[in-house]
């Protein structure tokens, strides 16, 4: 569909430490782990109607990158995927709690953010807000 975003890679400290968590996190969500690299590695997800999304997480290099993600300075502040259910939300959240993941806002919901929007905040190993969210 026009506009969806076909790829996204993330910038972190260290790949190798990284790659569990992501396996995990974007595994629950259906992404497998296709490709590797020096730099990193990605993880592409097909769906059943063609189309496709790929997250990549890449070394971060230059001055900030073995300073944690500061998501109010310029860049990307954080990442929302969508969740199939309310339960889908909560099973997420219970296997984030099982790894040891940082929460940053366990499951609930945000009227604020429109009706029905239900949604747990978490954070990679370098501090990268990210979000699971269903919203009907």
């Amino acid at each position: 569909m026009r506009g969806t975003i076909h790829h996204l890679d993330l910038t972190v400290a260290d790949p190798r430490t990284s790659r569990a968590f992501y396996d995990t996190v974007l595994g629950f969500m259906g992404y497998r782990c296709e490709r590797e690299d020096a730099r990193g590695f990605d993880w592409d997800l097909a769906t059943e109607d063609g189309g496709f999304c790929s997250i990549g997480i890449k070394r971060a290099q230059g001055a900030g990158a073995t300073h944690p993600h500061d998501r109010y300075a310029p860049g990307l502040h954080h990442v929302a995927w969508r969740a199939a259910s309310r339960a889908d939300v909560d099973q997420l959240y219970a296997l984030l709690r099982s790894i040891g993941a940082a929460i940053l806002d366990a499951p609930a919901d945000y009227p604020e953010y429109g009706t029905g929007y239900y949604a747990v905040f978490f954070a990679d190993p370098d501090g990268l807000k990210l979000e699971y969210v269903h919203m009907p």
